[in-house]
């Protein structure tokens, strides 16, 4: 679908209110990266491609990622199966959904012992983790093997970055999944914030996963969304000397959607 020139482009803001939600936003940040670098011939991109990996790695570190993975996938497919006999209900669709996610959980259990293990267990790789906390410590003589690395051919470079992200495909799918469901479970709905700030309580019988705040992108301002399960707050900052934001003193219009899944 076209967008409409005469209608300005929106920028969306997403805040996670769970700390589930939090990582998967923060791995779906990281495997974006990877997607956009790995398949460029640069060495910057290389190099990009590879610290995006690192940092996944470093992230599914957490022990219990797996298990929350699994546990949500889980919760879903039990939730959405009770949707089957509701009006209205796009029951096509929803057997996609549901098979996705039973792939999905599948595909995470197929890992043997904790998610990224195998890539933090490389030597290779962690003389680059080691070596990245210095500033510069990435450089040819300091990473001599890296170097190396970085300029093989293509070809060969892709195919071992293929080897070593084919550990963490199936997180990647998992929380893209995860994210695409929790992104449409809402319709956007249109507010105002008073004097640039804007408040909502959430009741505690719903699980509220994220907000998502729409502004007109040639607005000048940005949104800064804090809060957690009981309420959230979003103030309309201006920033003209890129030091110092000031909320800003008008009302904003903006489009709200309040995920909950």
């Amino acid at each position: 679908m076209q967008s409409d020139p005469l209608l300005p482009e929106t920028t969306i803001f997403e805040h996670p209110l769970t700390e589930k939600c939090r990582t998967w936003l923060r791995l779906s940040h990281l495997f974006e990266q990877l997607e956009f670098h790995q398949p460029h011939h640069e060495e910057w991109h290389a190099r990009a491609a590879m610290s995006a990996l690192l940092d996944v790695a470093n992230v599914l570190a957490r022990a219990d990622i797996k298990s929350e993975l699994l546990k949500e996938l889980d919760r879903y497919r039990q939730s959405l199966s009770k949707m089957a006999d509701s009006p209205g209900v796009d029951n096509d669709r929803l057997k996609h959904i549901l098979q996705n996610l039973l792939r999905s959980c599948e595909g995470i259990r197929e890992v043997s012992g904790q998610l990224g293990q195998a890539l933090r267990g490389n030597d290779f790789l962690n003389s680059i983790v080691q070596r990245s906390s210095i500033p510069g410590g990435s450089f040819d003589f300091d990473l001599p093997q890296f170097h190396y690395w970085l300029n093989m051919p293509q070809a060969e470079r892709l195919m071992q970055l293929d080897d070593w992200r084919h550990e963490v495909s199936p997180v990647q799918d998992a929380v893209e999944l995860l994210l695409g469901l929790i992104r449409t479970s809402a319709v956007p709905s249109t507010e105002q914030a008073a004097n640039g700030f804007f408040q909502k309580s959430l009741s505690t019988s719903v699980n509220v996963q994220m907000v998502r705040v729409g502004i007109p992108s040639n607005s000048g301002l940005f949104a800064e969304i804090s809060g957690g399960k009981h309420r959230f707050s979003i103030r309309f900052m201006e920033c003209t000397d890129w030091q110092h934001p000031t909320q800003i003193d008008r009302a904003v219009p903006f489009t709200l959607s309040t995920c909950v899944i």
